[in-house]
């Protein structure tokens, strides 16, 4: 049943099964009694609607007419869906014909906020059950149109016990399905945890081929290309994972956080982020392959670090969307990365210190017997590292 408790389920045995189903199925949708009181609120919809005060879930309170006061009250804590009263109007116009089908106007106008109560007037009774409605919230910037599907419940003797509200994104479902196979839904999940950004401890992986421009000049751009795209699903699996968030592709370069908040500790959080590194090592060999290389041509270099109160987040747009962080650690990790050339691994003093002993065993390391050097010391010191991030020390791993 998901994230639902027993608690929040209907007493009648219909819409208590009804609940359950919309639970299971993973449908952002409400459950309604005869009357079009509010009996249930899916999990997945209160995640969609959010908290506007910083929790991660709507709250709605039952027992109340969709359209109520309350409702309409509680709605001004909700990030989406109808957050004014400008919304509720329009919600109402969309399916209020419904809903005056069942119960009629007089019990209408005495349940719905009394600013509703002349959009109640211009109703007219409607059995259609399907209708598209606006919605807007922080964020989003203009309306989108949502639709919604209404499917009445009755028991074997045809009597009206319920209604239950389904909506979906307008994307049709090959579109949807398409999309969300090609990814991997854990992931997804992750992501939309950062919905609200904030400031969090994480371990940074940069990633970045060597010697790209020589290999794009030598291949042909047919081939580089798949070479690239190998390259980058290779690095995603790696990190999809480990339980990792992916961040920016740039060029050849691959980006991930490793929240700790998303794993049991911040060592597990480090050590996260180590076996992700190593694991893309070990699947090079075979983009390699794949690509008609020998295994010494395709070389990685590592950069990790840790960044104790990384501002993280996720941006979308009507294109795209994608997890980034602001700190100065993020910068240090891409000066450590472009430190270890040869195709080397290095980590920061400030992660491999966040490995307590049994996962730095796992790894086969010794955190307290480790000697580091400063990137400025390093033969390979990089510029920007020598000006940027001198004192920054770094074992190989």
């Amino acid at each position: 049943m998901g994230h639902v408790t027993m608690s929040e389920l209907p007493d009648d045995p219909l819409l208590r099964e009804a609940a359950i189903v919309l639970e299971e199925t993973g449908h952002a949708g409400f459950l309604f009694d005869a009357d079009w009181n509010v009996v249930h609120v899916s999990d997945e919809l209160r995640l969609l609607w959010a908290d506007a005060s910083g929790g991660d879930r709507a709250n709605f309170p039952l027992g109340v007419h969709l359209f109520s006061r309350e409702m309409v009250q509680a709605s001004e804590m909700w990030r989406f869906g109808s957050t004014t009263v400008d919304y509720w109007r329009g919600f109402l116009r969309e399916i209020g014909g419904v809903i005056l089908a069942d119960t009629g106007r007089d019990q209408l106008s005495e349940q719905v906020d009394p600013a509703l109560r002349d959009v109640v007037d211009e109703l007219t009774p409607e059995p259609a059950t399907v209708s598209w409605f606006p919605y807007v919230g922080a964020g989003i910037g203009e309306a989108r149109s949502a639709p919604m599907m209404i499917t009445r419940i009755r028991d074997e003797n045809g009597c009206l016990r319920g209604a239950v509200l389904v909506g979906k994104p307008t994307a049709g479902m090959s579109t949807l399905i398409g999309m969300a196979h090609a990814r991997d839904v854990p992931h997804l999940e992750r992501m939309e945890r950062l919905s609200r950004a904030g400031r969090r401890s994480a371990a940074i992986l940069f990633a970045d081929l060597e010697g790209s421009s020589s290999l794009s000049r030598r291949l042909s751009t047919a081939r580089y290309f798949s070479l690239g795209r190998r390259l980058v699903r290779a690095a995603d699996r790696s990190i999809v994972d480990s339980g990792g968030l992916v961040g920016r592709h740039v060029g050849d370069g691959v980006v991930a956080f490793f929240p700790s908040e998303t794993y049991a500790s911040e060592s597990a959080a480090a050590r996260a982020c180590i076996e992700t590194a190593q694991s893309l090592r070990r699947a090079v060999a075979e983009v390699a392959d794949e690509t008609g290389l020998d295994p010494d041509e395709v070389t990685l270099r590592f950069g990790l670090h840790w960044g104790a109160a990384l501002y993280i987040g996720r941006i979308t747009t009507l294109a795209r969307t994608e997890v980034t962080a602001l700190g100065d650690e993020v910068n240090e990790g891409a000066r450590i990365e472009a430190c270890a050339t040869g195709g080397r691994t290095l980590a920061s003093k400030n992660l491999v210190e966040r490995l307590e002993a049994t996962d730095a065993s796992v790894l086969g390391l010794d955190p307290d017997n480790t000697v580091y050097t400063p990137l400025a010391e390093l033969a390979t010191a990089s510029e920007k590292a020598r000006r940027d991030a001198p004192a920054i020390a770094v074992c190989e791993v």
